[in-house]
């Protein structure tokens, strides 16, 4: 008897809620973009693909070996080469990357920075002192910064200069 009596009250409840009350909201979301309609570009046209005969007979270069560009100067060492027999400096064997400014001196009236290098020792450099893996020079030493000329060689074997810097860490 109980259970009809629940049974009877759920059918009642649920009879009540499917009321008049929400059938507005209802077609409102059922005709909301019935009249909308969105415009699609077409695809671009493919075009067939054509295949290239690549013989030797028009003197080409094999596209698989790697080959050298031609120097502008004709020299075998390229224009701007640096002194590669200079002794080497201590900072001269690590990347600008893994360097750090860690602090500034100023002692006799000239600006040195000091850099730490990423195997933890602390180097003190001024203006004309090598520094990095590209044959850096360092051309600036200020409160702030150290400024760096760079040589780095080009395809066609010539050398060009880099302006790069160190930047004081805070």
């Amino acid at each position: 008897m109980k259970l009809i009596i629940y049974l009877v009250l759920a059918s009642m409840l649920l009879t009540g809620c499917g009321g008049e009350e929400l059938r507005d909201l209802h077609d409102f979301v059922k005709n909301a973009g019935a009249d909308m309609r969105g415009k699609i570009e077409p695809p671009p046209e493919v075009k067939p693909y054509e295949p290239f005969p690549y013989n030797n007979e028009k003197n080409l270069p094999d596209p698989f070996k790697p080959r050298k560009l031609e120097s502008h100067s004709g020299d075998v060492a390229g224009i701007n080469q640096p002194d590669a027999d200079r002794p080497k400096e201590a900072l001269e064997e690590f990347p600008l990357e893994g360097l750090k400014m860690v602090g500034y001196l100023y002692q006799n009236k000239v600006g040195y920075a000091v850099i730490r290098a990423p195997d933890g020792k602390l180097h003190r450099v001024k203006a004309g002192n090598h520094i990095g893996l590209n044959f850096g020079l360092i051309k600036e030493v200020n409160d702030t910064s150290v400024i760096i000329k760079e040589m780095v060689q080009e395809s066609t074997g010539d050398w060009t200069e880099r302006m790069s810097s160190l930047q004081l860490l805070e």
